[in-house]
């Protein structure tokens, strides 16, 4: 009896000091549970990304002039909706993405093949749907739907064993589908970005090391079959023949590549100072993509390495706060989509860096948060909203619980 009254006066102070709580204590509460769901570390370096792109973006529409000078205000818009978009993807509960995948993942697939037929031609490709004055590229989708699908389907251990040929065949036709589709519109470059997507979420679920090992060899062996194969289009096979040689058309199809590597280098270490790049205002960059595929080497010249190093490593830091929020992750489902999305951000990172300093070919992948580019800034802001959303739930309980 004696300790049933002493829970009891317990309870009853416990009652007393909530109600002598002010409004004031109430509301500092109810704004750090708020605070709480966010990580700054993630939030301060993708801040700092979008300042420096948005910078960029102005000044090399300015120096380049032409229809580049609008572009400008058409990415503010882009970047608005995106900034909404991360802000629902953060409040809404990440676990429902997996059962809104099943109605995506064919949307998608159904939106490839319109693209196929109905969109309109340029550059000899059919890689946008026009939607008033704006353009929507639906093969970011389609990393967006093998994403949230491969994760998905890799979260429900019970029942998938992901080292069982079925479930392996599975996650290769989720991934196949729309990377053939994106072939033939064609963009290369993006549907590359499927194959690392979904081998790391694979390596996450602890794919077998013999696995791991065949798709080592097959991303070692693959472009060079299909270099000698009639996979890859002459336009394709050309831009392989300017990485390995780009002296031999110095003044053809190896310019862009020369010329982004000596404006890089020309930087030296503080650089020539904002808009004050000499590649970027005499055309010697290709004017058509110089704030777009190839906006690295107009940051380099400008900022030198001090400019570039600060970018790498605020890449670092974003790279690292999503694989933080992996672990943290209540559930496999959000480690997933967590691993997939630091996949994405990784691969566009290094692929658009390496084609300006030479490291691997031209392969018009836009750098993420930097380049001008509407739905690649979209998708990159939807995928960091859902990465800050497992962030936000990791002490939640699970609506999904994938594993019991």
């Amino acid at each position: 009896m004696a300790a049933k009254r002493r829970r009891l006066s317990k309870a009853e102070c416990v009652q007393q000091q909530e109600r002598e709580a002010t409004n004031a204590q109430i509301l500092r509460a109810a704004i750090g549970r708020f605070f709480a769901r966010f990580d700054l570390m993630q939030i301060i370096p993708l801040a700092l990304l979008l300042t420096i792109g948005m910078f960029f973006v102005h000044s090399t529409g300015q120096q380049v002039g032409g229809h580049h000078v609008e572009l400008f205000n058409r990415q503010c818009v882009y970047l608005a909706a995106g900034v909404v978009l991360w802000f629902i993807f953060v409040m809404v509960d990440y676990r429902w993405i997996g059962v809104f995948s099943l109605l995506f993942y064919p949307a998608v697939i159904a939106v490839l093949v319109l693209v196929l037929i109905y969109g309109p031609v340029r550059n000899n490709t059919r890689r946008w749907i026009d939607i008033g004055p704006f353009s929507l590229q639906p093969s970011e989708l389609g990393k967006m739907a093998v994403l949230f699908s491969v994760a998905w389907l890799a979260s429900f251990k019970k029942v998938v064993n992901i080292n069982r040929i079925r479930w392996i065949g599975l996650v290769v036709l989720l991934t196949v589908i729309p990377f053939l589709l994106i072939c033939k519109e064609p963009d290369l470059g993006t549907a590359i970005v499927l194959i690392p997507l979904a081998a790391a979420i694979l390596f996450a679920a602890n794919l077998h090391w013999i696995y791991i090992l065949f798709i080592a060899v097959f991303c070692i062996g693959g472009p060079l079959i299909a270099y000698h194969s009639p996979i890859l289009k002459p336009y394709q096979k050309k831009r392989i023949d300017m990485f390995l040689n780009p002296e031999s058309e110095r003044f053809g199809g190896g310019w862009n590549v020369i010329q982004a590597e000596i404006a890089v280098g020309t930087g030296g270490m503080t650089g020539k100072g904002y808009r004050n790049g000499t590649h970027t205002m005499l055309g010697y960059l290709p004017p058509k993509v110089a704030d777009s595929d190839f906006i690295f080497p107009v940051i380099a010249e400008e900022t030198g390495f001090a400019g570039t190093f600060s970018l790498i490593l605020l890449y670092g830091l974003l790279f690292f706060s999503i694989l933080r929020t992996a672990l943290l992750a209540p559930d496999l489902f959000g480690r997933y989509l967590c691993v997939g999305i630091a996949a994405i951000l990784m691969t566009h990172v290094f692929i658009n860096i390496g084609m300006c300093i030479r490291l691997v070919p031209v392969t018009g992948l836009p750098l993420p948060f930097i380049s001008y580019g509407g739905t690649f800034l979209v998708a990159m802001l939807c995928y960091l909203g859902i990465a800050q959303s497992v962030y936000a739930h990791r002490n939640d309980p699970s609506m999904l619980d994938l594993n019991n």
